[in-house]
Formats: structure tokens, sequence, C-alpha cells
């Protein structure tokens, strides 16, 4: 048992080694792209040799991120609490978190450079990184505490306030640091997306953008490869201070029933301002935002001026072709690109119940992919790909394939053993276990995964297209910088916002219809 609980985790490393082995022989031998996927010995010497421009491009990457990261969680936290606490502040701001979630960094780095100086665009754009993440597991560690032990906090004479210091806040710790993890490597690639369209003497994004026509592909995976390991560094380093924080705080009680929002309850005449104040929140926010930026009219551009230059400008018709004209090539891409993602990672998931080694062996690889920015990724995928359609493909299922497949992963080993117990004691095949218990039982998590995936595939085409192709909606917004055609700016970053939105709240409707039909929570 003991050399097999070794061997169980030595695997991960054996398994890179062997990868890292294949990468050297193929990268000697020149076996892809004429060069373009370089060994990792040619990598390194490239490294040492560059080393001396590293320090001053890593510490402002550092600084932005840092500073992005301190910021985004101290709001996420403090308006999780508040969300927690108050139901129905968590409904009138459900728009303005969504849109939030939802909103592809690459389409708002040129606004913030346009409207804020200096490091700000760095560190706004990796505060609403970390955001959404945070909050969310604060709101859902915050209301799954054991509404038991709030009660026994009550009947000593403790307040609301006492009971989420002493329960919920301690309940929700577990939770709250596994968010911290995951917006770590947020705050990174938010830094680096902001250098990369901002300018500026330092940091990744810049060295990577001016070392992109220099044909030197050792020294892009050099810059991609330092990235991902600040971005890794970030993500372990909480994982080690959740682990060392957390040893004996395991629960032992459960809770006796789920958190009720209390929103059914309501006249229908509350739930329809309530749904009307969720919508206009964020669009009163963005002209909130603008005024008190006191950003030039030329620049900023409210929601009427938006609606002018779209509709009511001589140059409308226009702005609306091409405007129709990009979508028309990056919604397909983005749509194909999501579902062959998320498909590959369900049958990967189901693959992992019959395997299970299969997990632990692409764990090292989907640690790389989930923490390389996209924009590091990118050029070196063109290296091997070139520059058509399917460059975006393998873009937009890298960035899809992994969160989805742990997700539903997950999703799958949380299924109870004693469900299982009832078709085998009937003799049922695998096959037949899968799909009559373990793949209903984990739908929720399947949605999830989707929810989750939405946005991400539109970034991961809009970078694309902006880093290789010249094509759509990212395109559209790269020549748009280039003309000061500032409209146009706006009006791409507002429509792929609202396109993420549609994709999410489409996944949402059909959750519930399922979920519900099916008898299973639906979560609110």
């Amino acid at each position: 048992m003991g050399i097999r609980s070794m061997l169980s985790r030595v695997r991960p490393l054996i398994n890179l080694l062997i990868l890292m082995a294949i990468w050297e022989v193929a990268g000697q031998l020149k076996l892809v792209a004429d060069g373009a996927l370089p060994a990792p010995s040619a990598i390194l010497l490239r490294l040492l040799t560059d080393w001396s421009d590293y320090p001053n491009h890593i510490g402002a990457t550092l600084y932005g991120a840092g500073a992005g990261f301190l910021i985004g969680n101290l709001v996420a936290v403090a308006l999780g609490t508040l969300f927690a606490l108050y139901p129905v502040t968590a409904r009138l701001a459900r728009g303005m978190n969504v849109a939030i979630f939802a909103l592809p960094p690459i389409a708002i780095s040129p606004i913030l450079v346009l409207t804020l100086n200096e490091m700000a665009p760095r560190i706004v754009l990796a505060a609403i990184g970390c955001y959404f993440v945070t909050m969310t597991s604060t709101v859902v560690g915050l209301t799954q505490a054991d509404p038991r032990a709030i009660d026994l906090v009550r009947a000593y004479g403790g307040n609301k306030w006492q009971a989420l210091w002493l329960v919920r806040m301690r309940s929700a710790l577990p939770t709250i640091l596994s968010g911290l993890r995951i917006a770590a490597p947020n705050a990174v690639l938010g830094s680096i997306l902001a250098e990369f369209g901002g300018g500026g003497r330092w940091g990744l994004g810049v060295y990577l953008l001016g070392s992109l026509g220099r044909a030197e592909p050792d020294r892009l995976w050099g810059i991609g490869l330092v990235a991902t390991a600040i971005a890794a560094l970030a993500y372990f380093a909480f994982a080690a201070l959740g682990a060392r924080l957390l040893k004996g705080t395991e629960a032992v009680t459960v809770p006796s029933a789920l958190p009720h929002s209390g929103d059914v309850t309501r006249p229908l005449w509350q739930r329809v301002l309530i749904l009307l104040g969720s919508i206009a929140l964020p669009f009163a926010l963005w002209w909130a935002l603008l005024a008190a930026l006191r950003v030039p009219a030329m620049i900023a551009k409210t929601p009427p001026g938006l609606f002018d230059y779209l509709f009511v400008l001589p140059s409308a018709a226009a702005a609306q072709v091409k405007l129709l004209a990009a979508l028309a090539q990056t919604l397909p891409m983005t749509l194909i690109g999501m579902a062959a993602g998320l498909a590959l990672a369900f049958l990967l998931a189901l693959t992992s119940q019959v395997r299970p080694g299969i997990v632990r062996a692409l764990l090292p690889v989907a640690l790389v992919t989930q923490t390389m920015p996209l924009v590091a990724l990118t050029p070196l995928l063109v290296l091997m790909l070139g520059r058509g359609p399917a460059v975006i493909l393998w873009i937009t299922i890298s960035v899809t394939f992994f969160p989805a497949f742990v997700t539903m992963a997950q999703g799958l080993l949380l299924v109870p053993r004693a469900a299982l117990d009832v078709p085998r004691a009937y003799g049922a095949s695998l096959f037949t276990q899968l799909r009559l218990v373990s793949v209903p039982a984990s739908l929720p998590y399947l949605f999830a995964a989707t929810r989750l995936t939405a946005p991400r595939a539109l970034l991961g085409v809009m970078i694309a297209e902006w880093l290789a192709t010249g094509t759509g909606l990212g395109n559209l917004l790269n020549q748009s910088r280039g003309y000061l055609d500032y409209g146009m700016i706006w009006a791409v970053a507002v429509v792929s916002v609202l396109i993420s939105v549609f994709f999410y709240q489409v996944v949402v409707v059909i959750e519930r219809r399922t979920l519900s039909r099916l008898g299973m929570a639906v979560a609110d």
C-alpha cells in the first residue's frame, strides 16, 4: 500500500519528465513547424542569455498584478459579505456581476489605457480579473454556513455581526482561499493584457510585444514560461497558505438546508423593480465612472453617445457594417471552439472514471494551460499553426477544455457510491452506470463548466484574431486603436460583453429548465 501511495504521488512528476523528454527530441529534430517549438534546453539557454532583461519586466508586472489582486479581492470580499447578508443587494447587483464576469479583458484594455494613466490600467484589469471569482467564493462560503451554529450564537445573545465573524466567516475561509488561489493567476493575466495594449517601457507584456517580429521562438517561449511560472507560483502560494491555515478546521456537521433567497415570496412589483434595477445598474455605473474620471467626450462614450455613434450619426451605417462583418467572423469560431472544448472535456471526464490515472497524467499540462497567459500562448501557437482558423480553434479549445474538464471530473467524482450500488447490483455495465446515474447526478457541474467557459471562449477567439488572423472583433478592435476610432472601440467592448452575458444567460435558462424537470436543486 505504501509503495502504491508513493507511486501515485510521483506519477505526475514522471509524466512531466516523459513529456519534457519528448519535447526535447521534437525540438532538437525540428519536428514541429520547422523549429517553431524549440527544445527546452534551447529555451533555458536563451533565458540565461536574456536574464538581465527580465528583472525590470517582472517587477512591473508583479506591481500591477499585486496591487490589482489586493484591491480586487478586498472589494470582492466586502461586496460578497454584503450580498450574503442582504440577498436583495445580490439581486440588484446581478447584472453588474455577470457583466464583470463576462467582460473580455482584451475588449476593455484599450479603453482603460485611453482613460487612465501610468500603472492604473494594469491595476484595474488585474482587479477585475480577481473580483468575480473571489466574490462568488465569499457568497457561497458565507451562505453555506451551518444554520444550527448560527442559531446557537443567537441563542446566547449574539447579533448578526457576531454570527458573521464567529460562524459564517470561519466556515467560508476554505472557499475564499480557493477563490484567491484561482484569482492570483487571473491578476497576472490582467496585468499582462494591459501592458500588451498600453505601451510603457517595462512589463512582460511589453517585452512579449517587442519580441513578436524577431522570429525568435526560443525567446517567445522563454517569456511565456516566465509568465506561467509567476502565475503558477501565485496559485501554489495560496494553495499552501490554505493547507496551512485550514489544518484541523474541517467541519464535523453539514448544513441541514440550503440557503433560500426568499425572492419567490416577494410581490410581483418588487421582483420587477429588482430586475429593472439589476439591468440599469451596469449602465449607471458606466456613466458615473466616466463622469467621475472626467474623461474627454471625444474619448469616452456614454450609453447615449454610443447609441448616437451606432444609429444616429452619418457614419453610423458604415460602423454597423464593420461591426456586423466582424461579428459574423467571430461568433461561429467562438461557438465551434467552445463546443469542441466542452465535448472533449466531457469525453475525457467520462474516461477518467474508467482510468483515473488520466487525471494525474494530465495535471502538469492542465496547470501550464491554466496559468500561461493567452497573450503569451498565442504567438507560440501562431509559430506552429500559422495564421488561419486552426490557431483560433486551438486557442479556444485550450482555454475552455481544462477548466471544463476539471469541473466535470469533480462532479463525477462526487456522485455518491451508494447511488451506483443499485445499477451494479443489477449487473449494469460501467457505461450504463454512467448514463443512468453519474451523468444525470453531475449535470449541475456540467452546466457550471459551460457557464464558466463561454466568456473564456470569446476571449480566446478575440486574442487570436488580434494577434494572428487579422479577422473578427479582435482585429476590428486593434484597427480602431490605430485609427483613433474611439466610438468603435467602445462598440466592440460593449458588444463583446453583451455576447458573453447572452451566452451566460442562455446556459442559465437551459440549466434551470433541465434541472427543474429532473427535480434537482437549481442554483440561484
